[in-house]
């Protein structure tokens, strides 16, 4: 049995790595409760052993830390985190600490709102920075990120000197489901809960991400205001919300512990039907004054608590695992359980999302899992009940053929996800077909993803190459397709055979494969045959190609129903070899771009089209050895990299002028 010495060292080095992966990776391996048991552990023993207490214990300190790849803000004050309570009987030795120090006592509750800590400052009424509390002493400059946010805003009401406030940025609810969807669809490990989805979408080194992400934001804290004299808690809310700063409106002023308690009782049981991630309550001594003579330890404020909301599990019987396919392709488990009463509904299915969670977790069919909902919302199996097996039990393994379509699953070395090649499976057809008649892709003017939907509706098309053999009088079957409308689809589509091979390769959705890898690849691959008959290793040969993206090329290739597919296409006419590659010799030969921002005359691949045309080449990264960056409105961090290594950049009309042919 180890030591009271040796537990607090192994505590220590567990709670550090789960603090680098939640506050640095934004990627916890355990959860909020599981960790909240190692912290009370280590705060117990050191109460206990004080002669051991370290200096790094994530006691004594404030558990994020900066990322270096934003710029350094250092706080005006020190940001610290709150102590946390469990029970009533915390909260009353809370009141009693207190109650030593303070005579007249009354508190302000605020909900504990699960998402990222910010700081933001105002000067004059304008928003010119804002950070991540990072360590609690340096953060995160997130300035450019925090702007796309629609509830924070850039201008307050009045031009008050100087304000810096503290916050909360969340994701709410259906954003947080909404992009694990989007996650799964893709084979990609999701968001464990919505706080570290925030931290993630906010924590990027292009703005556009955060932006594509609805973020919201609830500010909670006067850090320091040159203005009117704001002595309590409640004036600060109230003075916030006139600024026009977004304050949640379910704080409440509290008397006496009884209150609070009450209202702690109240959203334990409400919690679920907010539109925003809850784990507690903050209880914070409401006078300013009072807050000051209390004081703070270096991590936590004397004047303020959290309390902590438990986390709601149950444990119920898997009773089969049903297999699906995703719009991508993606092959997904999904565990289909005894219904279970659980966090405000009637749980009867938990997404696994691959088959290594699966076997990470060891889970098999007719086992007895607890259950819990991922930031209240996605039901998860948290683990296994293995002491409860009976030995009849059955693993579970992934299929060797799809589903839908019965075309072979494979999986790609270095991926998680099993996947179904087959273009035209009956599970991700819509979205191949939409993609397919994209701008990006073969361009076919008119045939979006409602016309699409139609096609299907009415059973026109089973496949790609289906559209190809359409006929205006098929078309005037639609809603709101007169002759006209139909004769000018059909134009488009027969105009989409003409385009050169690789929009076709785009076009065709291979993992991995974007415009500018498929135009790369048409310049040595110039013919479909030469795409069927190549192996990894050739396509390997092209610069910017590596494992995954050559293994994804010739699994798709070798799927037999691609093949079909291609052949298909080709009997109808549409153009399977590279008419347009890249000139050798141009007014932008030698050069090499890197684009940013938003171009007000053409899209960036328009851009990046128009310059390889004229013998020039894009990439996305920036360094030395590039010539140029073209920069539109609101650019990213290519810009400021490219003006410290004294690269010239050009504005959208020095670019037009450049490639005026």
């Amino acid at each position: 049995m180890a030591s009271p010495e040796q537990r607090i060292n192994e505590l220590l080095k567990e709670l550090k790595q789960h603090n680098y992966q939640y506050y640095v990776l934004d990627d916890p391996l355990i959860s909020d409760s599981e960790y909240d048991r190692l912290m009370q552990e280590l705060l117990h023993l050191e109460k206990e052993y004080p002669q051991f207490i370290r200096s790094d214990s994530p006691t004594q300190r404030v558990g994020g830390e900066a990322l270096e790849k934003f710029a350094p803000v250092t706080h005006r004050y020190p940001q610290l985190s709150l102590d946390n309570v469990f029970s009533l009987a915390d909260l009353e030795e809370f009141d009693r600490r207190i109650a030593r120090a303070v005579f007249n006592i009354d508190y302000m509750a605020e909900l504990k709102i699960d998402g990222l800590s910010v700081i933001l400052i105002y000067e004059h009424g304008k928003l010119i920075n804002a950070a991540t509390r990072g360590n609690g002493i340096t953060g995160e400059d997130v300035t450019r990120n925090v702007k796309t946010i629609k509830s924070i805003p850039s201008q307050l009401k009045t031009a008050v000197p100087r304000l810096e406030v503290r916050g909360e940025v969340y994701m709410p609810k259906k954003e947080f489901q909404r992009l694990n969807e989007e996650k799964e669809e893709k084979g990609e490990k999701p968001f464990a809960n919505p706080r570290n989805a925030a931290a993630g979408s906010l924590r990027q080194l292009d703005p556009d991400i955060t932006a594509n992400r609805a973020l919201a934001a609830f500010i909670y804290d006067i850090i320091y205001c040159e203005g009117p004299l704001i002595e309590n808690q409640q004036q600060a809310l109230q003075f916030l919300e006139s600024e026009g700063l977004p304050v949640n409106p379910e704080y409440l002023f509290c008397r006496n512990i009884s209150e609070i308690y009450q209202y702690t009782q109240k959203y334990q049981n409400e919690r679920y039907s907010l539109p925003y991630e809850i784990d507690g309550v903050v209880i914070k001594l409401n006078s300013f004054r009072e807050r000051a003579e209390l004081g703070a330890t270096s991590k936590s404020p004397r004047w303020a608590v959290a309390y902590k909301f438990p986390a709601e599990e149950k444990a119920t019987r898997l009773l089969d695992i049903e297999i699906s396919v995703g719009r991508t392709g993606v092959v997904v488990p999904t565990a289909i359980l005894e219904p279970v009463a659980l966090a405000g509904t009637t749980v009867s299915r938990a997404s696994l999302h691959n088959f290594a969670l699966v076997r990470s977790k060891d889970i098999r069919i007719g086992d007895m899992v607890i259950v819990r909902k991922a930031g209240d919302i996605i039901p998860e199996i948290v683990r296994t009940l293995p002491e409860q097996r009976n030995g009849e039990e059955k693993e579970v393994t992934p299929p060797l053929f799809c589903p839908a379509c019965n075309s072979a699953v494979i999986q790609i070395e270095g991926e998680v996800a099993h996947r179904c090649e087959n273009i035209n499976c009956p599970a991700r057809l819509k979205e191949s077909l939409i993609f397919f008649a994209s701008r990006p892709a073969m361009d076919i003017d008119g045939m979006g993803p409602a016309v699409i939907e139609q096609l299907l509706e009415h059973k026109l098309v089973f496949a790609i190459d289906d559209l190809y053999q359409l006929k205006a009088e098929d078309l005037m079957q639609l809603e709101r397709m007169g002759a006209k409308s139909a004769d000018n689809l059909i134009k488009a589509i027969t105009a989409s055979k003409d385009m050169p091979l690789h929009r076709l390769i785009t076009a065709m959705g291979i993992r991995h494969v974007g415009a500018k890898t498929a135009r790369q690849l048409t310049e040595r691959f110039v013919s479909i045959e030469d795409f069927i008959n190549a192996s990894p290793e050739d396509f390997l040969e092209v610069a910017e190609v590596g494992e995954k993206i050559a293994e994804s090329l010739a699994a798709f290739f070798a799927e037999p129903h691609n093949r079909e597919m291609i052949k298909n296409l080709q009997s109808s006419g549409v153009n399977t070899v590279e008419k347009q590659g890249r000139p050798k010799e141009g007014a932008l030969a030698g050069k090499t771009f890197v684009l940013t921002g938003t171009l007000g005359s053409m899209t960036r691949q328009e851009a990046g089209e128009k310059i390889e045309s004229l013998g020039g080449k894009v990439i996305n990264s920036v360094s030395k050895k590039i010539d140029f960056v073209v920069s539109g409105s609101d650019p990213g961090s290519k810009y400021q990299k490219a003006q410290e290594l004294g690269i010239r950049v050009l504005d959208e009309s020095e670019f037009l002028e450049m490639i005026k042919s």
